[in-house]
């Protein structure tokens, strides 16, 4: 650790935009602020597509603030850096205290600059022969390879200072949440909803969650882990709402009155316009499922139309072309995995029928559904409706 190291956080996607790219950058040094603040005092701000963050006192806890700065949706690659005077001699002295572990472990290396301060008296070429000479010298078991060199010393020239910075590391990618609108997740206990969930909020979208309880047929247990899932998804998407929605009822109406081959598709049409009426609330624009395509009988073409026929939302499907190996692989990526796989019931696994449809025709589920006093079971279910915030 050097006393004065910082972060580089190279933007993404962000750079693409054209007339709005200010609006983008602004929200994403405002998410990183809001997600440093816990972590310590940090300078943040922009110049030429990169974001500085410049511990301000000796006690932030860095690590942490690293990890953050990783899991910040709308940044590509973040380095650690150190700051020095603008001048060859201070570039070799910072490259050789700040990065002695590094060529420590290398037998070649090469120096990699870039001049953002045109004024400064050598262009880039020259300051990479001046200091990959001096460096060479200090480190004769060394030897400079320009092609594939096992390290890179990158050095950057800015208004300020020079930057002396090891390789990036990829950043979480995507765009700063909070510029792709809002949205409600349908968040079960399963594998899928938490990586959905994940991908639109690396889309830039703000996202709350529902959740459907049937006590006693669900226990507090799967609660607990439905909470902790949106816990783990708030290192990516900050703090968030979770609706928990009694469903007990409805799922009981359901088996009195409706054929067994259509108990999950008219339980999901409830879960729609319940989730629909949650989202109009909270002036969101649309519904996200983790919902692929064909992997249960609910989820087949006609399944999938079934279940939409109820809102006029968008339904945001993300998962729609994956299948569980890539899905898994996932949900193990973002920390997710190890927590959807407790063996908990939620409500979807209750009340499964031994034959479900799946080439169902929406004429014959809505006349099934008929049978139930679907405006009062949605009201009621929106009366017991509680809700948990769950921060960072």
């Amino acid at each position: 650790m050097h006393n004065n190291e910082m972060f580089l956080l190279k933007l993404g996607e962000v750079v693409l935009k054209g007339l709005n790219r200010r609006s983008f950058e602004d929200k994403l040094v405002s998410n990183v602020r809001w997600r440093l603040k816990k972590h310590g005092s940090f300078h943040v701000y922009i110049r030429q597509s990169t974001i500085y963050v410049e511990p301000q006192k000796d006690d932030c806890d860095m690590e942490a603030a690293w990890k953050s700065c990783c899991q910040m949706f709308g940044v590509a690659a973040v380095a650690r850096a150190v700051p020095c005077d603008k001048t060859v001699e201070a570039i070799v002295e910072t490259a050789k205290t700040y990065l002695a572990d590094e060529f420590a472990k290398a037998r070649t290396f090469k120096v990699e600059s870039k001049r953002a301060d045109k004024q400064f008296y050598l262009n880039s070429i020259q300051i990479s022969q001046a200091v990959g000479g001096e460096l060479a010298e200090a480190f004769p078991h060394v030897t400079v390879d320009v092609h594939k060199p096992d390290l890179t010393v990158f050095v950057e020239i800015r208004e300020k200072a020079a930057y002396v910075h090891a390789p990036a590391v990829p950043g979480a990618g995507g765009l700063p949440v909070g510029m792709g609108g809002h949205a409600v997740s349908l968040l079960s206990g399963g594998l899928d909803s938490p990586v959905s969930s994940w991908m639109m909020a690396r889309r830039g979208v703000e996202l709350e969650m529902v959740h459907f309880v049937s006590p006693p047929y669900t226990s507090q247990q799967a609660l607990d882990k439905v909470l902790e899932l949106a816990q783990l998804l708030t290192a990516y998407c900050g703090r968030m709402i979770v609706h928990v929605i009694p469903f007990t009822e409805i799922q009981e109406e359901i088996r009195k009155n409706c054929p067994e081959e259509y108990f999950t598709l008219i339980m999901r049409r409830f879960m729609m316009r319940i989730s629909e009426a949650v989202a109009k609330k909270a002036g969101a624009k649309a519904l996200v499922t983790g919902e692929s395509l064909g992997q249960v009988a609910s989820q087949t073409m006609m399944a999938l139309g079934v279940t939409e026929d109820v809102t006029s939302m968008p339904v945001l499907r993300p998962l729609i072309g994956m299948d569980k190996v890539e899905i898994i692989r996932i949900a193990r990526e973002i920390g997710t995995y190890d927590t959807s796989i407790l063996p908990y019931e939620d409500c979807c696994t209750v009340f499964t029928p031994r034959h479900p449809a799946t080439r169902p025709n929406v004429e014959d589920v809505r006349k099934a559904e008929a049978a139930l006093d679907v405006e009062g079971l949605v009201a009621k279910a929106l009366e017991g409706e509680s809700w948990v915030r769950v921060k960072a």
